[in-house]
């Protein structure tokens, strides 16, 4: 009896102890505050990097010439106007134009000039429609996610994505970005630590693959094809002898 008591005992002490790791921005460095206190982080004196997406080849895009509307059909616009393998653009008027490599406002600026050839000062906006992050792993909705803007944080993208299922590991988020030179970038993040979330690069830019990764019991739940774990196994054995011990007290 005393052997499975230890048993049950080491059981809650481990659920006690992945409880500080399930919960996210815990402000660990003020834990005797009350519920309603309110707690500042002031994170490191630098300046985070501005993310300009640059056009890719096999992009569609968007070209509106606000005086001029109808210059390129509608039905064009809905689906996207490729970018072809080259780096380049077919486009009324101007015809073929390279707009790989450039920003958003580069591209528009650049069109502008090709456009003024042929209308009175023309006005354009350039917009990439497919522009996403992909969010995998333990969340209940994995996938790509559309971007309506030129970045999102790790936090919006992971609501997007319906939020982490019970089985994610929370406090090692791991991020993969490629930089201008196409090599992989890997970034680790820590979602149950506030400060330390509040002082990283919680930034996303189009094309970042996000992963969420299973904690050991998923990890093993698969593997072993739901065999049940062990520590299933000990609580439904000392159940019993643990219900006789306190009625008998």
């Amino acid at each position: 009896m005393k052997q499975i008591s230890i048993l049950v005992l080491s059981i809650l002490l481990f659920a006690g102890c992945t409880n500080g790791k399930y919960k996210l921005l815990q402000d660990k460095s003020n834990k005797n505050s009350s519920a309603t206190t309110q707690s500042y982080y002031k994170a490191p004196q630098y300046k985070r990097a501005v993310v300009n997406y640059r056009i890719l080849k096999n992009d569609r895009i968007s070209v509106v010439i606000y005086q001029y509307p109808n210059l390129i059909p509608p039905s064009l616009q809905q689906r996207g106007i490729l970018v072809d393998s080259n780096g380049d653009v077919s486009l009324p008027l101007v015809g073929r134009v390279h707009l790989a490599g450039l920003t958003q406002t580069q591209a528009a600026k650049t069109l502008e000039r090709k456009y003024a050839r042929y209308l009175k000062k023309p006005a354009l906006n350039v917009e990439v429609l497919n522009k996403r992050v992909y969010v995998l792993g333990e969340v209940n909705k994995p996938g790509p996610i559309a971007l309506d803007k030129e970045q999102v944080t790790i936090l919006e993208a992971l609501s997007f994505a319906g939020g982490l299922k019970d089985d994610a590991i929370r406090d090692d988020v791991i991020v993969l970005s490629t930089n201008g030179y196409g090599q992989m970038q890997i970034r680790h993040l820590d979602l149950t630590n506030f400060s330390k979330l509040a002082s990283s690069n919680m930034i996303l830019k189009p094309n970042d693959i996000v992963y969420i990764q299973p904690n050991s019991a998923k990890i093993y739940s698969v593997t072993t094809k739901g065999t049940v774990l062990p520590f299933d196994i000990i609580t439904k054995i000392a159940a019993p002898f643990v219900s006789i011990k306190t009625l008998s007290e």
